[in-house]
């Protein structure tokens, strides 16, 4: 356990009005702030009703104390949580009084920080819970348990293992250089590596859909004015979320919308129509659809049906290149009574969609190809919530294990085995905190909400 000297508090519910609102306490003055808080003598787990009094003795308010005494609590620590009416009033006059007892204010992130420090959740566990308050859908929450409950750790724990064991066999030829130990046949390392990889490949495609409902992607729709972009956002997001007129140029800016697509979180980008003219306006917007298409995960060029790419198109594919995934959309079927149809076999690779964002035939085929672009199309029920430096991680766990195995068959020196074997373990464990440097603790843990 990490000893700390000083207690903290804060509001754990949100602002607003509610019926109930929780203050926490954690450190080793919480029997400090007990004593002078409240009358009654608490009993560890146990909810109590109170009065929680000034330094005066006149009443704040009347709530549940609940002390929870260390190990056993959140944090590790001695911890009190107080539930008092929702006042915001209320809650800030009794965490005054927690003050003046000696604690102070906790910074974001900070109860869970010391959870992790105190070895009561590792750091997937961690980010897990900030990933659940702020979990967008059904899916992404269940995910979130999952992390929580330890079903990632698991499986990064597992693949450790392994790669402990494998450390083992080919260090132990650098502690008994006599024994000449051929690497090519003993203790079947290259199985065993190459079973390490069919692992940590299929770990790397659930973390993947994991990184997809925790943070998102990002859609930008382009097109040349008038061809339905306002329209085709409006109708992915349900509602009216940009102006739609028959005027060219109606869109000028960037406008941007959260939305949820079939459960996966993106934020979508509408631009400004792609067009030549000597309007500042316009031509300032035009510089910001390159700008956010260039930077954008997916791009959306949307065509009215009947009229192939021009100028225009030809030069946003250009600019953005090869790499980028990009959907054609051919818009307004209605109006020449064709029926919605996908094209995934066209000579320059990108999917072509014929659809209607005015009556919405078609939407699903866009909606379905979204999910198999971003690989979410089998999106299973044991997906963990995983984040985009769990990926790196991971990307960089593999580099290790696939360059040991070249080295392995090229009958490299045990070594070079030995210390990507250690570079590989040593990325794998970043991901649980068992290797992590104290200023991505920081950055991490200053995302969450004060009072978690």
């Amino acid at each position: 356990m990490v000893e700390t000297t000083d207690t903290i508090v804060a509001i754990a519910t949100p602002p607003g009005r509610g019926g109930i609102g929780v203050v926490r306490v954690s450190g080793p003055g919480v029997k400090n702030v007990m004593a002078g808080l409240v009358t009654n003598t608490l009993k560890p787990r146990h909810a109590h009703l109170c009065k929680f009094r000034e330094k005066d003795a006149s009443v704040i308010d009347e709530g549940i104390a609940i002390f929870f005494n260390a190990p056993s609590s959140y944090t590790g620590e001695d911890m009190l949580e107080l539930y008092a009416h929702g006042s915001r009033i209320v809650l800030n006059q009794i965490v005054n009084r927690v003050l003046e007892l000696g604690a102070r204010l906790a910074k974001p992130g900070e109860f869970t920080e010391r959870a992790f420090h105190n070895n009561k959740l590792d750091l997937v566990q961690a980010e897990a819970v900030a990933d659940l308050v702020d979990a967008v859908s059904d899916h992404a929450a269940r995910s979130a348990v999952r992390s929580l409950e330890g079903n990632f750790s698991q499986s990064i724990d597992e693949l450790l293992e392994k790669l402990v064991s494998l450390r083992v066999l080919v260090e132990g030829s650098l502690d008994f250089p006599d024994e000449d130990i051929d690497f090519s046949t003993s203790g079947n390392i290259g199985s065993k590596l190459t079973a390490c990889l069919i692992d940590l490949q299929g770990l790397f495609e659930r973390a993947k859909q994991g990184a997809i409902l925790t943070e998102g992607v990002t859609a930008v729709i382009a097109g040349r004015p008038n061809v339905g972009k306002s329209t085709f956002l409006n109708r992915l997001a349900g509602r009216e979320a940009a102006i739609v007129t028959d005027e060219p140029g109606t869109t000028r800016d960037l406008i941007e919308q959260d939305i949820l697509v079939d459960n996966i979180p993106v934020h979508i980008v509408d631009t400004a129509g792609l067009r030549t003219t000597t309007n500042k306006a316009e031509m300032e917007g035009i510089s910001r659809t390159l700008a956010a298409a260039e930077n954008a995960d997916i791009l959306i060029i949307l065509m009215e049906y009947g009229r192939g790419p021009g100028a225009e198109e030809l030069g946003l594919l250009e600019a953005t290149g090869d790499s980028k995934r990009t959907t054609i959309i051919y818009n307004k079927i209605d109006l020449a009574g064709k029926q919605p149809e996908i094209n995934k076999t066209t000579t320059n690779g990108q999917a072509e969609i014929f659809l209607s964002a005015k009556t919405g035939a078609g939407l699903e085929l866009f909606v379905q190809h979204l999910k198999e672009i971003l690989g979410m199309q089998d999106a299973s029920e044991d997906v963990f919530m995983a984040r985009n430096r769990h990926l790196d991680a991971l990307e960089r766990t593999r580099l290790s294990l696939e360059k040991t195995l070249r080295l392995l068959r090229a009958h490299a020196a045990a070594e070079l085995l030995a210390e990507e074997l250690r570079i590989a373990q040593q990325s794998l464990g970043e991901i649980t905190g068992d290797f992590v440097p104290d200023d991505l603790l920081g950055e991490i843990f200053s995302r969450f909400c004060i009072g978690k």
